[in-house]
C-alpha cells in the first residue's frame, strides 16, 4: 500500500510538472506572431487645415489593422494599416476626408521594466516610419495629397487568455508634408499631424519556438 501511495504521489508530481512545463512553453510560444485590430477616435492638428476649412477636434472612426512579429521576448516589428475619417467643424464648408496610412514599426515590450503593474497588465511601445494618403471627399476630391510620416505610441494590454489580450493604443502620427501651393489645393484636405486613441484585441497566431 505504501508503494502504491508513493507511485501515486510521483505520478501526481510528474503530471503537475508536465502541465507547468507545457503551460510555460505555450505562453512563450504564443508571442511569435500576432494579429491586431482596434477601433477608436482621432484628433487632427488644426494647423493641417487651410483657413476656412477647419475640421472637428475629435473624429470617428479610426480603424487599425496590424501583424506583429517578435524576434525576442521583448523586441520585434509590426506592419500596420490605419484608416481615419476627418469631418468638417461647424462654421466650415462641408467636407470629409479619408486619411489612410501604412507604417513599419519597431516594437518593444516594456512590461518587464514596469514591474509595479498587476500581472495581467502589460505595456508595449512602438515607433517607425510610414506613408500617409489623404483623400478629400465630396466637392474637393481632386485635392488628394500624400506624404511620409513617423509614428510612435504606447499600447496598454490586459491579458484575457494565453492567446488573447485587449488593449488601449495611443499614438501620434507626425506628417512630413509641405505647404499647400496654391492654397486652393488644401480646400477640404489635410497635411498635418494626427493623434489617435483606439481599443482593440491582439490575437496570437503562432508560437515563439525560436525565441531565446
Amino acid at each position: 500500500m505504501h508503494i502504491v501511495f508513493k507511485q501515486i504521489k510521483l505520478a501526481g508530481l510528474a503530471t503537475v510538472l508536465f502541465f507547468m512545463t507545457a503551460s510555460s512553453f505555450a505562453q512563450s510560444e504564443a508571442s511569435r506572431w500576432k494579429a491586431q485590430f482596434s477601433v477608436g477616435l482621432n484628433s487632427p492638428n488644426s494647423g493641417g487645415f487651410v483657413s476656412g476649412f477647419e475640421g472637428k477636434t475629435i473624429n470617428f472612426p479610426t480603424i487599425q489593422l496590424g501583424v506583429q512579429r517578435m524576434f525576442k521576448p521583448q523586441y520585434g516589428v509590426k506592419l500596420d494599416y490605419g484608416f481615419n475619417r476627418l469631418d468638417y467643424d461647424s462654421g466650415s464648408p462641408y467636407f470629409k476626408i479619408n486619411y489612410s496610412r501604412i507604417n513599419a514599426q519597431f516594437v518593444c515590450d516594456l512590461t518587464p521594466t514596469a514591474n509595479f503593474l498587476p500581472a495581467q497588465l502589460g505595456v508595449v511601445a512602438h515607433a517607425g516610419p510610414g506613408f500617409s494618403m489623404v483623400k478629400p471627399l465630396s466637392g474637393y476630391s481632386e485635392n488628394n495629397t500624400s506624404f511620409l510620416n513617423a509614428m510612435a505610441g504606447l499600447e496598454f494590454h490586459y491579458t484575457v487568455s494565453r492567446t488573447l489580450s485587449v488593449f488601449l493604443d495611443t499614438s501620434y502620427i507626425y506628417g512630413f508634408s509641405s505647404e499647400f501651393s496654391p492654397v486652393s489645393d488644401g480646400f477640404g484636405s489635410f497635411n498635418g499631424n494626427l493623434f489617435t486613441a483606439t481599443v482593440g484585441v491582439s490575437v496570437s497566431l503562432s508560437g515563439c519556438y525560436y525565441c531565446d
